[in-house]
């Protein structure tokens, strides 16, 4: 099995912009298409080779959130009647400029 951070490795770790660490599953990232991209295996990026993206403009509060829906969207993606993942108020505005970002709002 290959190490976390190597490019065959089925996790990748997302960094926010104030250091906080979260380990994901790589597939599960995909649905943004600015991970994707970075971790392109015919791509140039540093993050291809280390599996390893820092957003120095998101925080750790916001990416935490981030990282929540990847899994939730991971587990439930082939499911229908799903409910509404819980988002505090206070993180909407960020979440959706995260998501933005993140390329969240495309269709995959």
């Amino acid at each position: 099995m290959a190490s976390n951070g190597s490019p065959s490795s089925e996790y990748v770790t997302l960094v926010s912009s104030d250091g906080f660490e979260f380990v994901v599953l790589r597939e599960a990232t995909m649905i943004s298409s600015v991970i994707k991209g970075m971790l392109d295996p015919n791509s140039k990026f540093a993050e291809e080779r280390t599996g390893r993206c820092v957003f120095e403009e998101i925080n750790g509060m916001v990416l935490e959130k981030v990282v929540e829906f990847f899994h939730y969207w991971y587990k439930n993606r082939e499911k229908e009647d799903v409910p509404d993942m819980e988002i505090p108020v206070e993180l909407c505005l960020e979440l959706l400029m995260a998501a933005d970002f993140l390329g969240l709002d495309k269709a995959t």
